[in-house]
């Protein structure tokens, strides 16, 4: 919710912002164009005008009859009248000098090469004279009495230093003039002023770039680094010169105020993103808390913590959630006491089965002893009878008795290095009469030489006669029981396999839980005591099992490099 309320907000303010700076940073930019415009128009004129003047006095100078006297008088005339002339000579058509306004030696000639040609009148390059000002030389053909000569001028372009030194964009903006072959005539920046005086090339600045680009209104703007930190720059070529007059202004200058309306359209968003964030947690909250407490409650309910309850303190249907959990969670406690009764109840009556089908037989023999003691006391060999009975039915319910005890407190195991394969017949040489009783066939696989562990040979006995005696259980005559021990990797192998009739699927899982057992009557504790002991040895029991057709007990035990204590002295 908060995400769907925010995103639009701040999607707005993004598109505001970028909309905002670009629309403030193109108005900027239109606005130093106007103004590098109106200096290339001021100066067009400017040299407009002098080519002008030239070619009115090239006009009064012609086809007149003119003494040369009187045609020094004119061309003085001009240059006093009009400043921006230092120098005007007519030289003839052999290029000697014949009249000049200069009182001294003329120092124009006709210019040759690198010139160019506006309204019919030659401009030779500029450069800068002996007073470190920028000139050019003029020239306009003038014929007299058929004879061709030219009228030469010397045009100083100090006034355009000072037009371009008055052009100022905002407090650090200034403009500079460049020919059309890339020459720089002036300059406003007073630190650059140097540059127009070695007659630096501008012909890789970016703009120059930009304008062989723009094929129509010839202007170009782009932003680049400069001398002083990046730039904001313009360009505007002069329509009948060719020049351009290009403008620049520091970035930090000339997006100031699109930088501050984007900083304080910014900071609008923010606020108002955190009024609306502020308002919309507290309100969340306490929509949302209810839901948290649910969650909470309901988890802890699948851990087990049944005596949790949540606090829902609205009327709402969250509120009614709420009580109806609670509800539920009261009922939980009771059926969870009613099934712990149940539970109880069922195993103190499998108990009392187990015990009464391990110890009745037992007692019975004993009581069915003792009654015939009393009449055969005086037999001899029937007393020895009776004492063997007695101790071996009270060895049963001992065992029934250690058992119980084993699982309530487990007894520790201590762990020796010891051989399984002879432990292992050991067990078969014991169990082979009672196989033979059943009328089973009884067998022994055992991988060759010894396969050291670290057990107690007490427990690991222990396991391997309940299994072998369950196996001898569920196998019917003529069937057979195998003993198998195996090395593979770092692990002895111990399989105890049986042809008998099965364990149903639906029981695998639960044969190692205490109390649990196929058979119809027992307690159910040699297998979950069997799973304790070989987990205690580090070891693993897995069961596979098929009805009809047998089942198979595996062992895993890790393989030791320690050696008995009397084989290790050898």
């Amino acid at each position: 919710m908060a995400a769907a309320a925010v995103m639009p907000l701040l999607a707005y303010g993004a598109v505001s912002m970028y909309s905002l700076r670009t629309g403030a940073q193109e108005t900027v930019v239109q606005g130093n164009l106007n103004v590098a415009r109106q200096v290339s128009e001021q100066i067009d004129l400017y040299i407009s005008g002098s080519v002008k003047i030239l070619k009115a006095v090239a006009a009064d100078l012609q086809q007149t009859g003119l003494e040369p006297w009187q045609q020094d008088r004119i061309l003085k005339n001009y240059v006093l009248e009009f400043p921006e002339f230092r120098e005007l000579t007519l030289i003839d058509e052999s290029g000697k000098s014949t009249i000049s306004s200069r009182i001294g030696k003329p120092t124009v000639t006709v210019p040759g090469s690198e010139t160019t040609k506006i309204d019919g009148v030659l401009m030779s390059r500029f450069s800068v004279d002996k007073d470190l000002l920028p000139s050019a030389v003029l020239a306009v053909p003038v014929t007299d009495n058929q004879r061709q000569g030219w009228l030469v001028g010397q045009v100083n372009l100090e006034e355009l230093w000072r037009m371009v030194d008055r052009i100022r964009v905002g407090s650090q903006g200034f403009a500079l003039v460049v020919t059309g072959e890339g020459q720089l005539i002036a300059h406003g920046d007073p630190d650059e002023k140097s540059s127009v005086a070695r007659g630096d090339s501008m012909l890789s600045h970016p703009l120059f770039t930009a304008l062989k680009q723009s094929k129509e209104d010839r202007t170009a703007s782009a932003e680049y680094e400069g001398t002083r930190g990046p730039v904001l720059g313009v360009a505007a070529t002069l329509p009948v010169l060719g020049w351009t007059v290009i403008v620049e202004q520091p970035q930090s200058e000339a997006f100031a105020i699109p930088i501050r309306l984007q900083n304080q359209l910014g900071i609008a968003i923010a606020l108002a993103l955190m009024a609306m964030l502020t308002v919309g947690y507290f309100w969340g909250r306490s929509f949302i808390n209810p839901i948290l407490a649910l969650t909470r409650g309901t988890r802890a309910l699948a851990s087990g913590r049944l005596d949790e309850r949540v606090v829902v303190a609205s009327t709402d249907e969250l509120g009614q959630l709420g009580d109806a959990f609670n509800n539920m969670a009261d009922r939980l406690v009771e059926l969870q006491e009613d099934v712990r009764k149940k539970e109880r109840q069922a195993t103190f009556g499998r108990v009392a089965v187990g015990l009464v089908h391990d110890i009745s037989h037992p007692i019975q023999n004993i009581g069915n002893s003792c009654k015939l003691m009393v009449k055969m006391f005086d037999d001899l060999e029937y007393r020895e009878s009776f004492k063997r009975t007695v101790e071996r039915e009270f060895d049963q319910v001992k065992r029934v008795l250690e058992d119980l005890r084993n699982l309530a407190r487990p007894k520790p195991i201590e762990k020796f290095p010891l051989d399984l394969n002879k432990a292992l017949h050991g067990v078969a040489e014991s169990m082979l009469p009672s196989a033979e009783t059943s009328g089973i066939s009884f067998e022994t696989e055992l991988v060759f030489g010894p396969l050291y562990i670290e057990g107690d040979l007490y427990a690991l006995n222990r396991v391997h006669r309940n299994l072998i005696i369950n196996a001898f259980q569920a196998t019917p005559p003529r069937g057979r029981v195998i003993i198998r021990s195996m090395r593979k990797d770092d692990e002895a192998i111990v399989e105890i396999s049986d042809t008998g009739t099965g364990i149903p699927p639906e029981r695998l899982g639960t044969i190692f839980d205490d109390f649990v057992t196929t058979k119809k009557q027992g307690l159910g504790l040699g297998l979950a005591l069997s799973k304790k002991m070989v987990e205690q040895l580090g070891g693993t029991i897995a069961v596979v099992s098929q009805v009809g057709v047998g089942t198979t007990f595996t062992m895993r035990f890790p393989i030791t490099k320690a050696r008995p204590a009397q084989l290790a002295a050898s």
